[in-house]
């Protein structure tokens, strides 16, 4: 049996040497590089925790902004509603100073109206007392021609006659 078992150790491709030969080789490689693989996991470290600082420096940044932005759209809001009652607040006042101006054109239409009928009531007077006139004298012609005889006619030359002798002397 001891045979058997001594068998088992030169087992052709599981040899006890390599075994033997890997573990030194891994052993010296562990006590080798003990601390130069330390000293990178040290840094590494380091560097994922400044890593990780940083990340937070800029998390806190990055909430910091977003807060911000809350607030300038809070404020956004206030003023946009400032924006509107301010824009109603114009659009009455236009609207009352158009209505004002309207009704101060309207009342000057109304004026200039009534003087302009007034200066046609005048001028429409004017002419019917001059057509009336003319209308008067017309019929008085008629009238005397009408009624006139042949010797008041010879009077009335004497008489004009005699006048502008009066006057010429």
């Amino acid at each position: 049996m001891l045979l058997q078992a001594a068998e088992w150790y030169n087992y052709p491709g599981l040899e006890l040497w390599k075994f033997a030969n890997l573990a030194i080789f891994t052993g010296l490689g562990i006590y080798v590089l003990r601390k130069p693989i330390s000293q990178a996991l040290a840094s590494r470290r380091e560097a994922i925790q400044q890593e990780l600082v940083r990340a937070q420096n800029e998390r806190d940044q990055a909430l910091a902004r977003v807060a911000e932005a809350d607030s300038l759209l809070a404020r956004l809001d206030d003023d946009v509603r400032k924006v509107q009652e301010q824009a109603r607040e114009e659009v009455t006042s236009e609207q009352q100073r158009i209505a004002a101006s309207t009704e101060r054109e309207i009342e000057k239409l109304k004026q200039q109206a009534q003087r302009e009928m007034e200066t046609a009531d005048k001028l429409a007077r004017k002419e019917l007392r001059q057509f009336l006139a003319e209308k008067s004298v017309q019929m008085a012609r008629e009238s005397i021609r009408v009624q006139m005889r042949p010797e008041d006619d010879t009077a009335l030359i004497r008489e004009s006659i005699g006048e502008l002798r009066r006057t010429t002397v």
